[in-house]
């Protein structure tokens, strides 16, 4: 037998052994820029593995908070995004890189601290000259930190001595400021899923200031046709699918006794 006859199914071979075969198709996949908080909580590896049976399609999350995942889809470098600042979401829908922006699930937004709580939750924390925690990276929760800051009348880019600026995820950021004693606005969903971490307890009351709405938005696949966007769009309809709205308000329900988030139906710009 000649060397090319033995050689020849060499590769073939190969490929079963690797559990492939040449030729075959790659399975579809989807990449999702999302704000730090649905992953941090533990949400997204709640809902996902559905959509992957549902589907075969397999969503690489990219969690990076709110700002970041925004300037992801401004620059096309995400098939859908899933983020919680509305006006800077109603801005790329304004500027026509985002076709769609839907709300589906909603919590709220808390001020965390310690249990002698030593500023007290009625003084100014700045004035009392407490340690507070701050993301500082742009995050929808970071971006809800400067607007309550102004309406108090304070500038968010001004510093005092016990201010930290992490530049981090929600997760971390909260563990510092369980570290250090410290005072910061968290969604309730990662508080909830690192109280036991950090030892901060809730301060605040939940207020309409303080509602927290997450959306998915689909972006313009004519302004951006490397997308996937079929794939996006099942990934978006998912999020509003009976069964996974149903997902969403039982989950954190057996750990904490209570669901970390709310879904809202499947509405939006």
């Amino acid at each position: 037998m000649r060397l090319r006859q033995i050689l020849a199914p060499l590769p073939l071979l190969f490929a079963a052994c690797t559990g492939s075969w040449v030729g075959a198709e790659e399975p579809r996949s989807i990449l999702l820029a999302t704000t730090t908080s649905v992953q941090d909580s533990g949400l997204l590896d709640a809902l996902l593995p559905h959509f992957m049976k549902q589907t075969g399609i397999r969503v690489r999350v990219v969690a990076v908070g709110t700002g970041a995942a925004l300037r992801m889809g401004a620059e096309g470098n995400a098939d859908l995004l899933l983020t919680h600042a509305p006006s800077a979401e109603r801005a790329l829908v304004n500027d026509g890189i985002s076709t769609r922006r839907i709300e589906f699930m909603e919590n709220h937004f808390v001020l965390a601290g310690p249990v002698a709580d030593p500023a007290g939750v009625g003084d100014a924390i700045r004035e009392a000259g407490a340690p507070f925690i701050s993301r500082a990276d742009d995050s929808g929760t970071n971006k809800k930190e400067k607007a309550l800051l102004r309406a108090a009348g304070l500038d968010p880019k001004e510093r005092w001595p016990a201010l930290t600026r992490t530049g981090s995820g929600m997760g971390l950021s909260l563990q510092v400021a369980g570290q250090r004693s410290a005072y910061i606005l968290s969604d309730i969903g990662t508080f909830l899923a690192f109280r036991e971490k950090t030892g901060l307890v809730i301060l605040s009351k939940p207020e309409p200031a303080l509602r927290n709405v997450y959306s998915v938005l689909l972006l313009d696949t004519e302004r951006f046709p490397k997308l996937h966007g079929p794939e996006a769009k099942a990934l978006a309809a998912f999020f509003g699918q009976p069964e996974t709205q149903a997902l969403i308000a039982n989950y954190g329900r057996e750990r904490f006794g209570r669901a970390l988030f709310r879904p809202i139906g499947f509405t939006g710009d």
